[in-house]
């Protein structure tokens, strides 16, 4: 059975960098991927990787300043965030999947969820 736990998450000021990890336990070579929601909004995509870990897919709103990245003899997956913004503020999700070429970029692609960890960037 293949589990997901994050850690990393923190408060920051805006300008600010942190760096997420996801360890996936029973793992399989399939997708990973770092999602958030802040309150009152749907979950959205920020960043997922494949499993050979060179192919890669951000969001839009945070391409050249997060970097995903996954080390497969760790079972890890990481998230480097930086040039942080207030709106960055949200739970962030570590996700696995196996997701259809439409899905790469999206929740409904990835099947098992972390619990979240909190990313707080203030002004």
């Amino acid at each position: 059975q293949v589990e997901v736990v994050e850690s990393g998450g923190g408060s920051v000021q805006t300008g600010g960098s942190l760096r997420l990890s996801c360890v996936v336990s029973g793992y399989i070579r399939n997708y990973i991927g770092w999602f958030r929601q802040a309150p009152g909004k749907e979950r959205e995509a920020v960043a997922t990787i494949a499993a050979g870990g060179v192919t890669a897919y951000y969001a839009d709103s945070v391409k050249g300043r997060f970097t995903i990245s996954r080390d497969n003899a760790k079972n890890t997956a990481y998230l480097q965030m930086g040039s942080l913004k207030p709106e960055d503020t949200a739970m962030y999700y570590c996700a696995a999947g196996s997701p259809g070429q439409e899905y790469k970029l999206h929740p409904w692609g990835y099947n098992v969820w972390g619990r979240g960890t909190q990313v707080t960037v203030s002004s």
